[in-house]
């Protein structure tokens, strides 16, 4: 089955913003603010609607590439998001700067994704073009083709100049950053265009203080999984994780007899659950053995910057809410939040499950996948010391081999076992072990033995909460 999760294509740009600052290290908020200076340099040199719109297009998806060379950059620089945090501020060491010197095959990567992104959103050609070009420079001295003014198309000097601009004085002070700039006329932008910003730049910093208008996201609609597509490229061994988590949480939830909408909001959820992933530095997710405490904090961080960046994009903010709670753990020891019981409703179990069993099944650095088997056992152990919820553990296996038949139409949910199911029906009606033993003509010690174990599959420790439970749950 395939999960598309449509959304409008306004969201689908700002999310894909956010992934690409979080990636190289900057606010939330830097593709956002290079946009509106776009737009606002491409009106004061006379374009036209439509140019402007290409530019402000251009700086959104500007940095979409980046997910897909940060293992590259790991390697070239150490550190993908701090290295890369350095190179737009212009703060790299020596080494970095030499280490620049061999980024062509990365700027490759980096433009032929983001230029395929626009295409598969159907973008203006203008914008495509762009992105595919958005390291070239004015005197041929850019990446990866080496191109010369005037074949770099014009929205790249406008998106890259009023970057810089962001970055640099938000980094150095304006006075600072405009003096940077200046040295770059002719060679990495136009210097009439420089000119031209050099002149608004202190009235246009001012005027990004004042929050832009948030739009309606009415529209034109585009799959959801293409975001989930470049959130997973940042690590290769994530390729097609979010898709198989959607599809897999959106069976299990069928399973579960969740209504249909909350059904398609966990898929979607399961689509951007790794958005606030792309804030952590490769070299962290691919380490084996235990981590250090500042590298497991920054993890735990991972939910929070998805819910951040979510909050702000409005056809994303419930499925956003619903995402930051895919690390949660029933008995707190999840994050970030650290929520614990009652406190995590259904869908934040289920996606919980999905997640941890996709995680399971998928080979790391450090580990070969776990078999289903191996899995199953692995995830049912959680459950039973409390971690997760049985419940959503059993519809999470059920959907992955492929059952279809809602867990209510089975006896004990697919939760307990047969026999379990049987001593339950008995001892909810008040027999005693005795008389259960003699009714399945089977000894009082094993009758116990279910009991313990129902109970704890269950989490009740009484026969009265027991029963309470399987009513609830449609066990009995």
């Amino acid at each position: 089955m395939q999960v598309s999760g449509a959304v409008a294509l306004e969201d689908a740009m700002l999310a894909l913003a956010m992934v690409g600052d979080l990636s190289m290290g900057q606010p939330i908020d830097q593709s956002r603010r290079t946009a509106r200076l776009a737009q606002w340099l491409v009106q004061a040199c006379g374009g036209d609607r439509a140019q402007a719109d290409a530019a402000r297009q251009v700086a959104l998806l500007r940095w979409s590439g980046c997910t897909a060379n940060a293992e590259g950059f790991m390697h070239l620089l150490g550190d993908d998001v701090g290295g890369r945090r350095a190179m737009l501020a212009q703060t790299l060491d020596e080494a970095g700067q030499r280490a620049m010197l061999r980024t062509t095959p990365l700027a490759q990567v980096h433009c032929e994704v983001a230029g395929d992104i626009a295409r598969t959103l159907a973008l203006e050609v203008a914008v495509e073009r762009g992105l595919r070009h958005i390291f070239e420079c004015f005197d041929g001295s850019g990446r990866p083709l080496g191109l010369h003014h005037p074949d770099v198309p014009e929205v790249v000097y406008q998106v890259v100049l009023a970057g810089d601009l962001e970055i640099l004085s938000r980094v150095h002070g304006l006075e600072a950053a405009l003096e940077w700039i200046g040295a770059q006329g002719d060679r990495r932008y136009p210097a009439a265009l420089v000119a031209e910003l050099t002149r608004h730049a202190a009235d246009w910093l001012q005027a990004l203080r004042t929050p832009d208008e948030i739009k309606p996201t009415a529209g034109t609609e585009v799959p959801l999984t293409l975001v989930g597509d470049v959130i997973d490229l940042k690590l290769p061994w994530l390729a097609g994780y979010s898709r198989q988590a959607a599809v897999l949480v959106r069976d299990a939830g069928r399973l579960w007899g969740l209504p249909e909408p909350r059904i398609e909001l966990l898929a979607k959820a399961a689509l951007i659950h790794g958005l606030g992933r792309a804030a952590v530095p490769n070299r962290i997710w691919s380490t084996p053995g235990p981590l250090l405490d500042g590298e497991l904090e920054s993890i735990r961080l991972v939910p929070y910057w998805t819910h951040r960046a979510c909050s702000q994009i409005g056809g994303l903010n419930e499925a956003g809410q619903l995402a930051a709670h895919a690390y949660e753990r029933l008995d707190g020891s999840g994050y970030f939040r650290a929520l614990a019981g009652d406190a995590l409703q259904a869908e934040h179990r289920l996606l919980a499950a999905s997640l941890a069993w996709q995680a399971l099944r998928g080979a790391r650095p450090w580990r070969p996948a776990y078999s289903e088997e191996q899995a199953a056992r692995l995830l049912q152990d959680e459950a039973q010391q409390g971690r997760f919820d049985p419940l959503a553990c059993q519809a999470v296996i059920a959907a992955a081999r492929g059952e279809q038949r809602p867990m209510a139409a089975r006896a004990g949910n697919g939760l307990l076992s047969e026999r379990e199911t049987q001593i339950l029906r008995r001892i909810s009606a008040g027999a005693s072990n005795k008389e259960v033993a003699r009714d399945l003509c089977i000894s009082p010690s094993t009758v116990r033995t279910h009991v313990e174990s129902l109970f704890r599959k269950l989490q009740c420790s009484t026969r009265a909460a027991a029963t309470l439970k399987a009513l609830t749950l449609g066990l009995i």
